[in-house]
């Protein structure tokens, strides 16, 4: 490896660290707010299931759709490693700005916009994979609205259940229908596929264990959990149904920081990779080594247990008061929308994800509940975040020229 590849890994895992720390909050942040956890005790928390993350998600497609952001050929060989360095140092840069100040701005939509300006600076537009840039500028918008609807549907489910009446157990009951038809559907059964990949004896360990599978029952658990909470919701006095509730955001945290992980760290796997092919050591995406991934989660895992304490004010108490029945309602939208974009391969922001979650949760109590003001300044962040980083990359490639 040359020095000059071997200070990008460094700088793309210092990114992974440090977006650990600055998108911790997301994960965290409802769970402080309500006071289920203690800082330290969260923070810890999502470390463990930003890493579980590593052991979920195997088929990067993530990874695969940032390494393909920008398009080598339309780019000098020897530019394209600083194209990388120079993208990389705007994200870095952006992503402290932003911790500093307390916005929970896109780590994801700032490495992308970063790759992205520096790719312009050295080839033209034509070096930059158009089709990826726009689907991922339009989650923006669309990451949070999925998760907003999602919260307010969650959050209207619950409140539904506390009625004393049968139609309390209707929805119950149809979404654990709809969940095993689902998994019906979905699960890979192929011995011939799955034990390919599994070196487990038995048949239903394979099953369970596959990394496409494992994903989907993993969601198919907390919706079942769910499920049957709210069959016996009605059952219970407020205090009880509120201890409940806390100890469901365990749950619903856990299963956030999972999508969080697989989401974000998959993001600076991709970025290794195109690295590690534009500097010779490697020739296609699937070559990457088993090291990247790992180097990736433990370095997420680190950063989540540094806390960003600015941005778990902002995110639990600023845009509306969060309760725990309502954080579980917005860590669980979030969740799905993660889980789900993940599938999709689409990089989404975890930010804009959970922001509009407790937006959703929110708006359930009354539109003015939310604080539109503290919200459209974050709607600002979010839009600024890829051509800012762009700027700043594309600066920072012509700087590295000079020399």
């Amino acid at each position: 490896m040359t020095t000059l590849l071997i200070a990008i890994i460094v700088l793309a895992l210092l990114f992974d660290y440090i977006n650990g720390f600055h998108d911790a909050a997301n994960s965290i942040a409802t769970v402080v707010s309500t006071k289920v956890l203690t800082p330290f005790q969260a923070v810890l928390w999502a470390a463990i299931f930003n890493s579980v993350a590593f052991f979920i998600f195997k088929d990067h497609g993530v990874a695969d759709t940032v390494a393909k952001t920008v398009k080598p050929a339309e780019i000098q060989t020897s530019s394209m490693l600083w194209v990388i360095l120079s993208g990389l140092i705007a994200a870095i840069l952006w992503n402290l700005l932003t911790w500093w100040y307390g916005i929970p701005s896109s780590s994801s939509h700032t490495l992308i916009g970063g790759f992205a300006g520096a790719a312009i600076a050295a080839g033209g537009w034509n070096a930059v994979n158009s089709p990826i840039i726009l689907k991922t500028a339009s989650f923006i918008v669309l990451a949070p609205l999925v998760g907003m609807i999602m919260a307010f549907l969650m959050s209207l489910w619950f409140l539904n259940s506390f009625k004393k009446d049968w139609s309390a157990k209707v929805l119950p009951i149809a979404i654990l229908l709809v969940v095993f038809f689902f998994l019906r559907q979905n699960l890979e059964f192929d011995r011939s596929v799955i034990s390919k990949r599994i070196d487990y004896d038995a048949y239903w360990l394979q099953v369970l264990f596959y990394a496409k599978n494992f994903k989907w029952i993993l969601l198919a658990f907390i919706l079942t959990v769910m499920a049957i909470f709210s069959l016996d919701l009605n059952t219970l006095n407020t205090h009880k149904a509120n201890q409940w509730f806390k100890r469901l955001q365990l749950v619903s945290s856990a299963a956030f920081s999972i999508g969080h992980g697989g989401n974000d760290a998959q993001k600076v796997m991709g970025i290794i990779t195109a690295a590690l092919i534009a500097g010779g050591s490697i020739q296609e995406f699937h070559e990457m080594p088993n090291w990247v991934p790992i180097a990736c989660y433990l370095a997420i895992g680190l950063g989540t247990m540094s806390g960003g304490w600015k941005i778990v004010k902002t995110m639990g108490t600023k845009i509306t008061k969060v309760t725990p029945f309502e954080g579980v309602a917005a860590e669980t939208a979030g969740a799905l929308t993660l889980f789900i974009t993940e599938a999709l391969k689409i990089p989404v922001s975890t930010t804009h994800t959970i922001t509009g979650s407790i937006m959703g949760v929110g708006a359930t109590k009354r539109l003015s509940a939310v604080r539109w003001g503290v919200t459209l300044n974050l709607i600002w962040a979010w839009i600024l975040t890829i051509p800012i980083s762009a700027l700043l990359a594309g600066g920072i490639y012509a700087l590295t020229r000079l020399f």
